[in-house]
């Protein structure tokens, strides 16, 4: 057995009926679940599609959403191979809200050191990794 409901409104001379039914006429609740359902759907799809073009047309690119870590400019005043550390004068690192002093740094890959001696003028970047001060880059200025 199928239930009915009746869509009407309440007003204050009693019930009336809604959206041009004849009077009497009984609306399935799965016929009304439908109908919104079929709404639902119809509102949603524009932005599906839209969002799925969006991702097709402009996708991420990899340089960009890469953090950039800005070069600072310094001075090699110790290189320790051994313990994979540099020791360097350096003007502001921006990205790290540091002023200009002197400090020992790890770097990220020991072979950045072989090209690395004391009185070098260098552009470098450095960043935390693992909660350590990190050199991530270095160029040698000539």
């Amino acid at each position: 057995m199928k239930r009915g409901v009746f869509l009407g409104a309440r007003t204050s001379s009693g019930l009336r009926e809604l959206n041009g039914g004849r009077a009497g006429e009984k609306h399935s609740i799965e016929r009304i679940f439908c109908f919104l359902a079929i709404f639902g759907i119809v509102l949603s799809a524009p932005t599906a599609a839209q969002t799925d073009a969006d991702r097709i047309s402009h996708p991420a690119d990899p340089k960009a959403t890469a953090a950039v870590t800005p070069l600072s400019d310094g001075e090699v005043r110790k290189v320790d191979k051994g313990a994979g550390k540099v020791t360097i004068k350096h003007g502001p690192l921006q990205n790290l809200d540091m002023p200009a002093m002197t400090m020992v740094f790890r770097v990220k890959d020991a072979a950045m050191l072989e090209q690395l001696k004391e009185g070098d003028k260098i552009k470098f970047g450095v960043d935390r990794v693992n909660g350590t001060l990190t050199v991530t880059e270095v160029q040698v200025v000539r």
